[in-house]
């Protein structure tokens, strides 16, 4: 089976596509296009190729990746990588001349649909980050425009009121997730007689490569990788601002896709107590990034019991440059092109959507 696409930010939609994909074939191979092939039909990517290809060989659901896949997919690709059909989901996808990137191979019967997640998109995440809000998060009230730790507001202080243009792709929507999908997302496995249970603990916000090196490196001090998971009010308590940027629902499915993680606890608490470390599995190592720990709302260290335990552990990765607000920062930094790139994807959602309805209604007209 074959799935191709940007894969900028990626998060569980993606996933989600990659997983009903998967289910359909064998062995899911995913093509991953270039920075300059998405640049010339679709605009700037937030997260360069290297940080992509990285990004979609973490699924647990793929098998391998192919490095500046083209951006319409052809037969002679198909053929190179004995590919049977391709799967996209249920919209359809239009190059920079307008034309229907699966064209060919819809022509040649070698094409599929997958179910498209609604309430989640790289250009809804990058609009929340733009509008700077509050209001995706699960408790949220109402929008509100807050400073972003770490990132200078004066320069977003012309740039969330008005400087968006209207549209759909500019609202904030609210992801609710099911039963079901944790499900379909959970790896189901408890661990083994003598395994030893790692925990770690975070956000895990904009789900990347640095969340992912980290949980590679984690899982390999031991044999089940648990990862806590912070709920909205802890992460906007500590960090501030419109943080996180994902709401709780979201983060959880974006952890779970990893193929490094085993399970999760949905809300952990920021501090490591002794119920973390004995209730769900009983805690062998509890490990952090080598990076600052803010202390807990009440001053402490939310690592003392384990360090009293003696079973804390840092490890290092060579991504530890990248950070959910280093991400926010290249939005920030290139506002005026990702406004830019909102209301041109906006235009082209709008062309892509009629051009979907004349699709559905030829179908329907042969099937008189």
């Amino acid at each position: 089976v074959w799935v191709d696409g940007c894969f900028d930010m990626m998060h569980f939609g993606h996933a989600n596509a990659l997983r009903q994909a998967r289910a359909m074939g064998d062995y899911l191979v995913v093509g991953v296009h270039s920075d300059a092939e998405v640049e010339r039909n679709k605009g700037p990517c937030v997260m360069k190729e290297d940080e992509r290809y990285a990004a979609v060989a973490a699924c647990k659901w793929v098998n391998e990746v192919v490095k500046d896949a083209p951006y319409v997919t052809t037969l002679e690709i198909l053929d190179k990588y004995d590919i049977d059909f391709v799967v996209h989901g249920d919209d359809i996808t239009t190059a920079a001349d307008g034309t229907d990137c699966y064209q060919l191979v819809k022509d040649a019967g070698r094409y599929k649909e997958c179910k498209r997640t609604v309430g989640i998109s790289t250009t809804e995440l990058v609009g929340r980050m733009l509008l700077l809000t509050r209001d995706h998060h699960i408790r949220g009230s109402r929008a509100v425009r807050s400073p972003i730790q770490g990132v200078d507001e004066t320069v977003v202080a012309n740039f969330s009121q008005g400087s968006l243009p209207a549209g759909a792709l500019t609202g904030i929507a609210h992801y609710l997730s099911t039963s079901k999908k944790i499900i379909q997302f959970s790896s189901g496995r408890e661990p083994k007689a003598g395994d030893k249970v790692v925990y770690v603990d975070g956000a895990f916000d904009l789900f990347h490569t640095g969340h992912i090196e980290f949980f590679k490196r984690a899982r390999e001090l031991g044999d089940y990788l648990l990862v806590g998971i912070h709920d909205d009010q802890t992460v906007n308590a500590v960090k501030g601002g419109n943080f996180p940027v994902m709401n709780l629902q979201e983060r959880v499915l974006g952890v779970l896709q990893c193929r490094y993680v085993d399970e999760v606890i949905i809300g952990a608490p920021y501090s490591v107590t002794k119920d973390v470390l004995e209730d769900v599995y009983h805690v062998d190592v509890v490990v952090h990034g080598a990076s600052d720990q803010p202390l807990d709302i009440d001053g402490k260290d939310p690592y003392g019991l384990p360090k009293k335990l003696d079973i804390y552990r840092e490890v290092e990765h060579p991504r530890l440059d990248l950070t959910t607000t280093t991400i926010i920062e290249r939005i920030i930094a290139n506002r005026h092109v990702y406004i830019e790139r909102q209301a041109r994807k906006a235009k082209k959602a709008i062309a892509e959507a009629e051009a979907e309805q004349r699709e559905k209604e030829l179908k329907a007209a042969l099937h008189i």
